[in-house]
């Protein structure tokens, strides 16, 4: 076509060698653009290279812009490590400790503290707690976003479970869906108003999320991911659950956003690496400014995941109390990998990240599991300024899945749950618990940071597999 530019007639104009030019150019052929007249055209690039920003939103070239603005310009140096506060420092691997130091040198870092739990994670480590200035790290809020505890406590007493074992695994065979299997069959499916939230139509990036959201309700990860049976021991004659210190049957689960969350962490870190280019060694701690419109944008959809997660939970315990046909005394729900607005203590507004870290500000409940093997943990927090107000939010990994793998054997990992009285459906030998902390240690170590209310010691697992 005699009206169609060249590569030479936007150096001509101006552009740079490189992505720039061959970005503008196919965006040229796209049919709107393509009917303009050469002179229209010429005069709309000029005006893009004259002032590239203005375009970095734009439908049509905002691709185009952030390949014309200079380099250097994008490239963001460390600054000086500001100190940060380490709780239970001998039960944390140095790959950890590596990782939350390149955080505390981010430009946009207020102040961080790091969980006994901690252990080596993408970006921020797991167990670590980040507050940004005005500024939020998809890949430190993590990929399971809203990730979460919640735990039902039933008026009966722990011999139902150890009398009628059989009838509670059937009820979470028959109840529990998990991993990428299919959900919920049509007539099983519960509807939750999650569904129908504004961010799936408003947010173009969830206009095609919400067919697998709406498949995917209700059910539980991979990984570490469980819904277990296992008895409630409270402890503490004030608690605020307004349960009577004793035993009690109580449901544990454990899973987050699937895979409605996956997505938008994975979609929202191509973005803020794009604009925040840093050095190798924190790249995956690019950030999004909240007075971006991604930033908005990611912010809107992290709380939809985390609300998301919060309904599958709320599902999941629904259809496990129909079943067996109870009403919960009492039901305690925390979350972890996420972002919250909060003030510190000098009254600073700052974005604080939990990457699995449980909130534990003053009166805050939260539940801390500790293995299959181990008690889990009724807790309140006591708002410690240290920890930004934050505690651990399990025992955490003493072993990595491969090692786990190489080190452990099936057999050894089913004879040692036989010998704690643990009944497990699916699993794999990398969440064995002896891949995992000592729960006693990792809670000796944060007695500053929460109070402990009772104790959740499994029975009967479920987890993903066979």
């Amino acid at each position: 076509m005699a009206n169609q530019l060249r590569g030479n007639d936007l150096r001509q104009l101006g552009f740079p060698e490189g992505r720039a030019i061959g970005l503008a150019l196919a965006q040229l052929q796209r049919k709107h653009l393509k009917k303009l007249s050469q002179t229209d055209q010429l005069v709309l690039l000029k005006s893009l290279l004259a002032d590239p920003s203005t375009y970095l939103t734009h439908l049509d070239w905002s691709h185009t812009a952030a390949a014309l603005l200079p380099a250097p310009s994008r490239h963001i140096a460390l600054t000086e490590r500001k100190p940060y506060a380490v709780f239970g420092p001998e039960y944390i691997e140095q790959g950890a400790i590596h990782q939350m130091e390149t955080a505390m040198k981010l430009p946009v870092t207020v102040a961080g503290a790091l969980m006994p739990d901690a252990h080596h994670g993408y970006g921020l480590p797991i167990g670590g707690v980040l507050a940004t200035d005005n500024a939020v790290i998809p890949y430190a809020v993590g990929v399971d976003i809203g990730c979460r505890m919640a735990l039902s406590v039933f008026a009966l007493p722990p011999r139902h479970l150890e009398q009628r074992v059989q009838e509670m695994r059937k009820l979470l065979l028959d109840n529990t869906r998990f991993g990428n299997r299919q959900g919920f069959q049509r007539g099983q499916k519960l509807d939750h108003a999650v569904l129908e939230r504004d961010e799936f139509s408003n947010i173009a990036f969830l206009r095609n999320k919400q067919g697998t959201a709406a498949e995917q309700i209700g059910t539980s990860g991979s990984g570490n991911h469980f819904v277990e049976w296992g008895i409630v021991d409270i402890l503490d004659p004030q608690n605020e659950l307004g349960v009577p210190v004793g035993q009690y049957v109580g449901l544990l689960s454990h899973s987050g956003s699937r895979g409605l969350g996956a997505s938008v962490a994975n979609h929202y870190t191509k973005l803020a690496k794009d604009v925040c280019q840093l050095p190798s060694e924190a790249q995956h701690l690019a950030w999004l400014s909240l007075e971006s419109e991604a930033g908005q944008e990611y912010w809107a959809a992290m709380n939809l995941a985390g609300d998301y997660a919060s309904a599958c939970h709320h599902q999941i315990h629904q259809r496990l109390a129909k079943a067996l046909g109870e009403r919960p005394l009492a039901k305690v729900e925390n979350h972890h990998n996420f972002a919250w607005k909060e003030r510190l203590a000098d009254g600073r507004e700052v974005v604080v990240h939990r990457k699995g870290a449980t909130p534990a500000s003053a009166g805050v409940l939260g539940v801390i599991p500790g293995s299959m093997t181990a008690p889990g943990f009724i807790v309140r927090g006591r708002g410690n300024a240290d920890s930004l107000a934050s505690a651990s939010h399990g025992a955490g990994r003493a072993m990595s899945r491969t090692r786990a793998k190489q080190e452990l054997s099936e057999a050894e990992v089913r004879r040692y749950l036989q010998q704690h009285g643990i009944e497990l459906i699916g699993g794999g030998v990398d969440e064995a618990p002896q891949a995992y902390k000592d729960i006693h240690a990792v809670m000796q170590s944060q007695q500053e940071l929460v109070d402990v209310l009772g104790t959740f010691t499994p029975r009967i697992v479920r987890m993903d597999g066979a």
